[in-house]
């Protein structure tokens, strides 16, 4: 049987011997490490020292505070996951992170997110990754690294083998960067989760989207590819479908926040019809109204038997098209997860999901409305249920991937494949 470890005294002499006042949030999560029984039994621990954490007294993790718990976790085989979201760690940090990538061997997951890494700091980090054999998820969400430090990161696409989840969402890359990514994806054949929301484009011609569709013709190893906030039209939706046609792989396609319309939603459902493995499909905020609607009720009502998740959320769909959807989950019973707040919803809208919900036929997590009755009138009202309910936090008690709180990710976890 394993050593019970001892984080927190390895952490207070450390400290010490570098002269540095501890950080009370990170001896707290450390005190709590050490009590963990499953640290005896299981594989691996996932420290959570994100900043946005209000159950304890916060004091956000900064450079030097990194330096020193590095120190601490460099030989130490058991922590495979480290979240240091909402902090303020910079380029400085970053420095560290890298260093500590460079000689650790078990860390698995590191989550970066929404601090304030520029691009040199995500240079060091690309680069320690050239020699990294060991990480398999990195977010940088949130991090300005820029189309300079988004360079990097394709580069060492180029040359890691081993990195299977990339979170560059809202990173500010820019079309250089895109197109260097969805170039090196062409021959990476490891990474299987990629997200690429809010890059800063300037052109209205779509190449990055036509890019990542020339990609997606080659890429036998994606699994999850989110362009949400991409400037996408029709157009660039055909490019996809048609590139989706030769794709074998893809699992769960984010296109969410562009400018879809019923005619780009029409390559989408004649895509349904053929395509057997999407699970899951996220059109929350574009403009397919009805006619899309009626599109996607067709196809997953006759042909799909695939899909399992749909967002359709804020997309001015009235009654006629989201009853539509609503039949087509009485026909479709894989279809089990529907997302669809935000729309204009009549008397029809509202009794249809009711009847889904009472029958059981739409279990109450599994959707983002709930029915209730005033005088006799069936109406609806917002669950605070979505795709991406877990993306920015995690709850304080209880698993945060589960099914029902964060579809996306249980329904198509990478890991699985």
């Amino acid at each position: 049987m394993s050593v019970r470890p001892d984080l927190h005294q390895h952490y207070v002499r450390a400290c010490q011997n570098v002269g540095q006042p501890e950080n009370p949030f990170i001896a707290h999560v450390l005190q709590e490490a050490d009590k963990n029984d499953k640290i005896r039994w299981t594989k691996g621990i996932t420290l959570k020292i994100a900043g946005n954490n209000r159950l304890v007294p916060v004091q956000r993790v900064r450079d030097d505070d990194l330096q020193v718990l590095a120190s601490v976790l460099c030989n130490t085989v058991f922590v495979t996951g480290l979240d240091l979201r909402c902090n303020v760690l910079t380029d400085a940090g970053a420095k560290h992170a890298a260093t500590f990538l460079q000689e650790n061997c078990t860390l698995r997951y590191l989550n970066l997110m929404l601090n304030d890494i520029g691009p040199s700091g995500a240079e060091l980090i690309a680069r320690a990754l050239h020699r990294n054999e060991t990480l398999v998820y990195l977010r940088m969400t949130g991090n300005k690294i820029g189309n300079k430090g988004g360079m990097f990161f394709a580069s060492m696409l180029q040359i890691n083998s081993t990195l299977e989840k990339l979170d560059l969402g809202d990173c500010d890359v820019g079309t250089q960067c895109l197109i260097a990514i969805a170039t090196a994806l062409t021959q990476n054949k490891s990474v299987k989760a990629i997200n690429l929301n809010r890059p800063l484009l300037y052109s209205q011609e779509e190449e990055t989207t036509v890019h990542v569709a020339l990609m997606l013709k080659t890429n036998s190893s994606l699994v999850e590819l989110h362009l949400c906030k991409h400037e996408m039209k029709n157009f660039g939706v055909e490019r996809l479908c048609e590139a989706l046609y030769e794709n074998s792989s893809l699992r769960y396609l984010d296109l969410s926040c562009n400018k879809i319309t019923r005619d780009g939603v029409k390559f989408l459902a004649e895509l349904l019809k053929r395509n057997q493995t999407l699970e899951i499909l996220d059109l929350n905020a574009n403009r397919i109204e009805d006619d899309g609607a009626m599109y996607l009720s067709e196809a997953l009502a006759l042909n799909n038997r695939t899909l399992q998740a749909l967002s359709v959320v804020s997309n001015n769909i009235s009654g006629k098209g989201l009853v539509a959807l609503s039949d087509a989950m009485t026909t479709n019973v894989e279809l089990c997860y529907i997302y669809i707040w935000g729309n204009k919803f009549d008397g029809a809208t509202c009794m249809a999901f009711s009847e889904l919900i009472n029958s059981g036929r739409l279990k109450p997590n599994c959707t983002d409305v709930e029915a209730y009755e005033v005088d006799g009138q069936v109406q609806l009202a917002e669950l605070s249920h979505g795709l991406k309910k877990h993306y920015y936090w995690t709850p304080s008690c209880g698993e945060g991937t589960n099914r029902d709180a964060n579809a996306s990710l249980a329904i198509a976890a990478v890991s699985e494949y």
